[in-house]
C-alpha cells in the first residue's frame, strides 16, 4: 500500500514537470522582458529617513527647514514627507500653515515633476491671504525640491490643476523652489 502512494506521488511529479515544461531546451537562452522595468528610488518601506520639512516663522517672513525622521510604513518617501509637512510642527518659533482638514490623495512623480494632489478642504480652509497661499506653497514645493531629483512641483485639487489656491499665486504650472522664502 505504501508502494502504490510512492508510485503515484512520484509519476504525480512527473507530470507536474512535463506539463510546466521541464525539457532539455538550453537554459542560457533568455527571452527579451516583455515590459519595461523601472528602479524604484524610494528605500524599502521598513525604512527611517530623515528629512528637511519646511515651516514658516511666527511672523510668515521666511521658512524655515525643519528636520524629521519618518518611518515610510508602505508608502513612497514624498508621501511620507508631505505627510510630514501635514503633521505640523511642536516648535514655538514656526507655524504650520496646511489647513487642518487638507489631506494628501496622492504624489506621483514624473521626470523630475512632483504632482501632489490634495482634497477639496486645502483650498476651502486656506486663510491668511496672500501671505499665507505663498507659505504654503512655498512649504509643499520646498520639502519636496529637498529630493535632489525633484524640481518642480505641480499642485493638483482632487486630481484636477487649479489656476490659484486663493487668488495670489498662479498654480496652474508646476513649480521650481522657492529659495526667496529661505532668506
Amino acid at each position: 500500500m505504501k508502494i502504490t502512494k510512492i508510485l503515484i506521488s512520484m509519476l504525480l511529479l512527473v507530470a507536474v514537470f512535463m506539463i510546466s515544461g521541464c525539457n532539455n531546451t538550453d537554459v542560457t537562452k533568455q527571452d527579451k522582458p516583455s515590459a519595461v522595468v523601472t528602479t524604484n528610488t524610494d528605500k524599502p518601506a521598513d525604512d527611517t529617513l530623515e528629512i528637511k520639512v519646511y515651516f514658516p516663522n511666527n511672523d510668515a517672513s521666511k521658512l524655515v527647514a525643519e528636520k524629521k525622521k519618518i518611518k515610510l510604513k508602505g508608502a513612497t518617501k514624498y508621501r511620507a514627507a508631505m505627510d510630514a509637512l501635514l503633521a505640523g510642527t511642536d516648535d514655538r518659533k514656526l507655524t504650520t500653515v496646511i489647513p487642518k482638514d487638507a489631506k494628501v490623495l496622492g504624489v506621483t512623480v514624473t521626470g523630475d515633476t512632483a504632482k501632489v494632489d490634495f482634497n477639496k478642504a486645502m483650498v476651502d480652509k486656506l486663510s491668511g491671504g496672500s501671505t499665507g497661499e505663498e507659505m504654503l506653497v512655498g512649504s509643499i514645493v520646498n520639502t519636496l525640491t529637498e529630493f535632489p531629483e525633484i524640481k518642480k512641483v505641480q499642485i493638483v485639487i482632487e486630481g484636477r490643476k487649479v489656476e490659484t489656491l486663493k487668488g495670489h499665486m498662479d498654480t496652474s504650472q508646476p513649480i521650481t523652489r522657492m529659495e526667496e522664502l529661505l532668506k
